[in-house]
């Protein structure tokens, strides 16, 4: 559904928010305005933070009566640009971050300002945590109404498979609470439908069992056989062993030798939620698939898994998200042949074992629908400017193609803009006519529209 917005009529919002409003001009408007992702130069009429629901609500009503373009922006990483807007409202959840940690109970209410990292930090204390995804400034409304995909998911199942409650506001301006027993059908769709459905403004999050793992980076040299033998390794592997495998060239870190940067190599983040003797030795078949080129594996306390990020740092890159049956010997040699035969700067593919717990959870009982696939791959290059980001585009999609295997599903959380035949594959079945008959009965005019949108059904 195309709707043509509305211009902001900035003396009515400001009257109708009742709290600081940022506008062009104004001091920190463009930091405010800018994304976690580079390449979305937009500029929205108003930034907003609220602290609360409530005021979350008048944001929310002001957009649905004036027509006013709204983003809903919880860490600001949507790939596709969703968290700003040209002469919008940018709905800003970073002053939201309370966060009510009950130990005994092993459960917290979380706002969706928080970040993954400052969250995990929190509930570290109490020897405790939830399972999120690589990127500690993630933000958890976005990535928990995605799904979530992370280090604890073979052991704990993804971030929707620990959400008990959340706090909702939708595009009728009502604060709702929802679980499995209050508006079952929208608590189904915001674990892994996305925004569609309203401004998750708290989570309740049951907490897991997690103090110190084995955990860090393993650097391997990018062959085939190495390729095919740490997926295969990770698929045996106990479900307490999560791997994100990046075969990328080797940036030039303090800790790689000179004679690796710029190579292929294999940079393996790991994590072992469970005995830490088991994991030593779970971590050592890693190991000999052959001589690691950096090897920072070790005991930690869980939060430290997340890599410290540049301040400022703003990638700009191409994507293509999609699922693997497996990785046998020529698909590895293919993936390692086509990043040999690119000369951007930086690219990659990303595999993810999955499995173990995520498995376990019934394909209908969440918007996430894609239980029973065994690999997650993402295929990605960093461009510089238009004409190198269209060569990157053709050599990313071309990959994609050659490495997809059956279907074209997709994870909903890695898609960039890239149409809604795309946004289909993500919600395969029955999932998705379900999905439509949610957004009809609680966004029936599309609001929530800047999101990898579900329409409403007609």
């Amino acid at each position: 559904m195309s709707i043509a917005p509305s211009p902001v009529d900035l003396g009515a919002f400001r009257r109708a928010v009742g709290g600081p409003v940022l506008v062009p001009g104004d001091p920190g408007y463009d930091q405010a305005r800018t994304p976690f992702y580079g390449g979305y130069d937009r500029h929205p009429a108003a930034v907003v933070r609220p602290a609360d629901a409530a005021e979350v609500a008048r944001v929310v009503t002001f957009a649905r009566d004036t027509g006013a373009e709204l983003a809903v922006r919880s860490g600001g990483h949507s790939n596709a640009g969703h968290s700003t807007t040209e002469g919008g409202i940018v709905l800003d959840l970073g002053a939201m971050k309370a966060l009510e940690i009950d130990a005994p109970s092993r459960t917290a209410w979380a706002q969706t300002g928080l970040t993954a990292g400052e969250y995990t930090t929190a509930t570290n204390q109490h020897g405790l945590g939830t399972g999120f995804g690589d990127s500690g400034s993630v933000g958890l409304g976005g990535i928990t109404v995605g799904g979530g995909v992370g280090f604890l998911a073979r052991k704990y199942g993804l971030t929707i498979d620990s959400l008990l409650a959340a706090e909702v506001v939708t595009a009728d301006g009502q604060v709702r609470q929802v679980d499995e027993d209050s508006e079952p059908d929208l608590f189904w769709a915001i674990r892994g439908g996305g925004g569609n459905f309203g401004v998750v403004t708290r989570l309740r999050f049951r907490l897991q069992p997690v103090g110190m793992v084995m955990g860090g980076m393993l650097l391997l040299p990018a062959t085939p056989e190495v390729v095919a033998g740490i997926v295969a390794e990770s698929e045996a592997a106990p479900e307490e062993l999560s791997v994100i495998a990046n075969l990328m060239p080797a940036p030039p870190m303090p800790f790689v030798s000179e004679e690796w940067h710029g190579r292929l190599i294999v940079l393996a983040m790991l994590v072992w939620a469970g005995d830490l003797a088991e994991g030593a030795r779970a971590v050592d078949r890693l190991r000999a698939l052959a001589p690691p080129i950096a090897d920072l594996v070790r005991e930690m306390p869980y939060p430290q898994i997340y890599l410290p990020e540049e301040e400022g740092y703003r990638p700009t890159a191409i994507g293509r998200t999609l699922f693997l049956d497996s990785v046998d010997d020529a698909t590895a040699r293919m993936i390692v042949d086509r990043l040999e035969s690119s000369d951007a700067a930086m690219r990659v593919t990303q595999l993810r074992v999955l499995g173990g717990a995520v498995a376990r959870v019934p394909a209908a009982a969440t918007a996430y629908a894609h239980r029973d696939r065994r690999i997650m791959a993402n295929v990605a290059a960093f461009y510089t400017g238009p004409e190198d980001k269209a060569i990157r585009q053709a050599w990313v999609e071309e990959f994609a193609a050659d490495l997809r295997q059956g279907d074209d599903a997709a994870y909903v959380n890695f898609l960039m803009d890239e149409g809604p035949e795309r946004v289909r594959a993500a919600y395969p079945g029955a999932t998705w006519q379900r999905l439509t008959e949610v957004k009809r009965r609680y966004d029936p005019d599309n609001l929530f529209r800047l999101n990898q949108n579900v329409p409403p059904a007609a």
